[in-house]
């Protein structure tokens, strides 16, 4: 089985959280990671967000002021711990903004050529990276201005292409998949977190449609499935699936197109669950639907906790069973609701991003596991 490290990208409120629960079960083969690179995106010295630009308390009570990008994959090698990895992140923790052009991350310029042994390598989740100053790169011409603030753009070179701040070389040692939801069930959640009651737990002050991470998710995908990263092979595509013909083949290691849409994944966890884990190479097993021990709890309360406020449905979860159908509301309907919570303008806010958002989505659904 491959020690290919898995990365699951994906856009805020799509269900993420529970996806990751499933695969916290299987503790001894796998090692589960929670969203690590929102610490430099939102807080660190090469952050890019600029939610908490000009609340430098916030940063510092965060803990990770001082994180950047570097700080995330040495914490992610050595959390590995021998095993497997499998990452949930949001696409747009490494994808700048505002389509703005992606500059590699400082602390990533130093990374040496090539890896280290075998045993290094599992050691550290399949990744085996090695910074220093003899990669090759002109470390001192492309660092930043430290006085500069915000960090974000770097003063550092792009790669052709890559809309993401880290290097192809590292990119090309993950196993990309890709989780989305509709905007409809997304948006409406993300603006929650951010009013009364829990933006007091949260500390997300005003919704900002910029963090929506649509469109920074399809930059990156149409990256991994232009250039080779995933495909030309879709995994279990449907009628709608659009043929792949870029010709880009991962040596004998092919990684598929491997999409997961929410909404199926709710209406058929174990069915959608089984094709999955067959495409990233993981042997599925009903047990990884129920997560009702101490331990478990206890290890999801542990990774969760940075983000007080946002996995209590997850939290507070025993296992992944088939939904129970509801009455579908018509838009109409999901309006008076918005009003009714939030106001009128806030409701126009929450349209407007959905409305902006489809688009999006329903390009990335052409690609989503079909059971």
């Amino acid at each position: 089985m491959s020690n290919r490290p898995i990365f699951v990208a994906t856009h805020p409120r799509a269900c993420s959280t529970a996806f990751e629960r499933v695969f916290m079960t299987q503790r001894k083969t796998l090692r589960t990671i929670h969203e690590p690179f929102g610490d430099a995106f939102y807080y660190g010295t090469e952050r890019m967000g600029s939610r908490f630009e000009n609340d430098e308390e916030a940063r510092k009570k965060s803990g990770f002021a001082e994180s950047n990008y570097k700080t995330i994959f040495d914490h992610i090698m050595e959390a590995a711990e021998g095993k497997r990895v499998l990452i949930k992140d949001m696409a747009y923790y490494i994808v700048p903004p505002d389509q703005q052009e992606a500059r590699l991350a400082p602390s990533l310029l130093q990374l040496k050529r090539g890896v280290g042994t075998e045993e290094d390598l599992n050691e550290q989740g399949g990744l085996g990276l090695r910074f220093g100053h003899d990669s090759g790169v002109d470390v001192n011409a492309a660092a930043p201005k430290p006085s500069k603030s915000p960090p974000f753009p770097f003063e550092t070179r792009s790669e052709p292409g890559n809309p993401t701040v880290i290097p192809r070389e590292i990119l090309e040692r993950f196993h990309f998949t890709f989780l989305i939801r509709h905007p409809r069930s997304s948006i409406p959640s993300f603006y929650r977190c951010c009013v009364p009651p829990l933006l007091e737990r949260t500390g997300f002050h005003d919704f900002m449609s910029a963090e929506a991470g649509y469109d920074e998710l399809r930059r990156l995908f149409d990256y991994c499935k232009d250039t080779g990263l995933v495909g030309p092979k879709v995994c279990s595509p449907g009628n709608s699936a659009p043929e792949q013909t870029n010709g880009h083949v991962n040596g004998s290691n092919n990684i598929e197109i491997c999409v997961i849409d929410a909404d199926d994944l709710l209406d058929d966890p174990e069915g959608v669950l089984r094709k999955y884990c067959q495409s990233i190479g993981i042997e599925f097993s009903p047990q990884m639907l129920v997560w009702d021990d101490e331990e478990d709890h206890k290890v999801a309360k542990q990774a969760f906790e940075k983000w007080n406020g946002w996995h209590d449905d997850a939290l507070h979860s025993k296992d992944l069973k088939p939904r129970q159908h509801k009455h579908k509301k018509t838009d109409e309907e999901q309006y008076s609701d918005w009003v009714e919570r939030y106001g009128k303008d806030a409701a126009e806010t929450i349209k407007k991003c959905v409305a902006d958002n489809v688009a999006t989505y329903e390009y990335l659904k052409q690609y989503a596991i079909q059971v």
